[in-house]
């Protein structure tokens, strides 16, 4: 696949089953994420990798921070956070690893460093003949999920990047009119 349709053609896939992704294809779609921008070489970045146990563990964090949002919250939504991670058989956690306190590298542009690194995931996984699909939600703000993961105070979860075999089929892929997003200067 060449780069350009592999741009063109990238779409989420929300119906993800296993194997996980082997690695070999992990180390491209590490490779991929690794050359995100990367303004001074601060390499802001950071993956925590779920699968097996691990989504499950993953899935008792989220229903943690379910609890302690809301003590009565009910049984079926615990289970119903419980079984989030469970939508594929990996998760990729992207965390932005801040160096706060930089005036040439502010912390937007780490994260955004981070979020390049988070669609290079998105794009190996998609060249590689893989389903992926970025999520965030208010898990990736929530404190228990954030200490949970051993977040820094300036650290920021840029997504949890759902991976696994293709599960389902292809939506159609939107068309967008340029004109609707692109302004000129000339």
């Amino acid at each position: 696949m060449d780069a350009l349709t592999l741009l063109h053609e990238r779409s989420s896939m929300g119906k993800l089953m296993g194997p996980p992704p082997g690695p070999e294809q992990l180390e491209a779609i590490y490779r991929a994420a690794l050359r995100a921008p990367d303004h001074k070489e601060l390499r802001p970045w950071r993956f925590i990798e779920f699968s097996g146990e691990g989504l499950s563990r993953l899935g008792e964090l989220f229903a943690e921070a379910e609890y302690r949002e809301d003590p009565h919250v009910g049984d079926a939504a615990l289970d119903s956070a419980r079984k989030k991670p469970l939508r594929a058989p990996m998760v990729i956690a992207v965390i932005a690893r801040v160096t706060p306190d930089l005036i040439k590298v502010p912390k937007i542009e780490q994260v955004i460093s981070a979020g390049c690194a988070a669609h290079g995931i998105l794009l190996a996984a998609h060249a590689l003949g893989l389903g992926a699909m970025w999520r965030s939600g208010k898990y990736a703000f929530d404190p228990t999920v954030r200490k949970g993961l051993g977040l820094e105070e300036d650290d920021e979860v840029v997504a949890f990047i759902y991976l696994g075999q293709l599960g389902g089929r292809h939506k159609p892929i939107a068309e967008h009119r340029q004109e609707d997003f692109v302004e000129r200067w000339v």
